[in-house]
């Protein structure tokens, strides 16, 4: 018996990397009585008759995991922001944050697209990118006329960490990954002029081995779903909202009606972000309006 991390899942075989070598695998046929699916990301005890059979026997307890994209164990994400086509949307962008915050996940904001913007666009979203980084989130957005600036910053920021890239469909993700590591040759597709929207081009998820890490590209997407959790849990995921709400008088506060409420006050005072503050009020509205989800586990 050997133990390995699953690098690439592909047409129901697992790719599991252990002492150098990759070994392609499948899982126990009690794997899916038991209700256990193996991610990439994984870290693994299998057994092998060659480099080509082998079987997944258990899968060790993860630290995260996330269904979309389907990764286990991630230390980082690189949220890719689109700019302009598709256009930037803060309701998504605190949609993403939610997500990572919430499964634990320590998100790097990058700013794409800044090319095709004008001078207004471009400080109009720079805006925003401040305020971010004002509140504490490792932000990363070229200066004006210098779309490729920061390519290389990012890939000093792999080393030792498994790092997904995550954002919208035709935001450029696979574009920046082939900006840092050419010879990855990632296949990129041309953005569809139907609503705006990219074609998906990103098919299976595979960590691969960059700058002293393991970094994955992974499907974007134009929605994403909030993760089951209880309502009072909503304000821990927005930074500066939790910050805040340690001052107010109710320790349950949602910040909706309740009197004397820090973080009402605060974005009153123009200290948290209107825009912020409403994206925190649409998601807590649909958690509330969400119908249970019974047997399931939240989280």
């Amino acid at each position: 018996m050997a133990k390995g991390q699953i690098r690439k899942a592909l047409s129901g075989f697992y790719y599991v990397y252990s002492d150098g070598k990759t070994y392609q695998t499948r899982a126990r046929g009690n794997f899916r009585n038991r209700n256990i699916t193996p991610l990439v990301g994984d870290e693994v005890e299998f057994k092998f008759d060659t480099l080509k059979e082998g079987y997944i026997l258990a899968v060790e307890p993860r630290k995260n995991e996330l269904i979309r994209p389907p990764v286990a164990n991630i230390d980082q994400a690189v949220l890719i922001i689109s700019c302009k086509e598709p256009n930037f949307s803060e309701n998504l962008l605190d949609r993403f944050l939610v997500y990572l915050e919430y499964n634990n996940i320590v998100p790097i904001l990058y700013f794409t697209k800044t090319d095709l913007l004008d001078e207004s666009g471009y400080y109009q979203v720079k805006e925003y990118a401040d305020y971010f980084e004002k509140i504490g989130y490792h932000v990363l957005m070229p200066l004006l006329g210098h779309p490729d600036e920061l390519v290389a910053t990012i890939s000093t920021l792999f080393s030792d960490k498994v790092t997904v890239f995550m954002g919208q469909t035709g935001a450029g993700k696979s574009t920046l990954i082939n900006k840092i590591s050419p010879e990855l040759n990632l296949k990129t597709g041309e953005i569809s002029q139907y609503l705006g929207r990219g074609k998906h081009t990103t098919r299976h998820v595979e960590l691969i081995p960059l700058e002293g890490g393991l970094v994955g590209d992974t499907p974007g997407f134009s929605a994403i779903d909030i993760p089951q959790m209880e309502t009072t849990e909503l304000s821990q995921q927005f930074i500066e909202i939790n910050e805040a709400s340690q001052s107010c008088k109710f320790r349950e506060c949602k910040h909706v009606h309740e009197p004397k409420c820090a973080v009402k006050a605060q974005v009153a005072a123009g200290e948290i972000s209107q825009e912020r503050y409403d994206n925190y009020l649409q998601i807590l509205n649909e958690l509330e309006n969400r119908k249970p989800m019974y047997g399931k586990n939240k989280r």
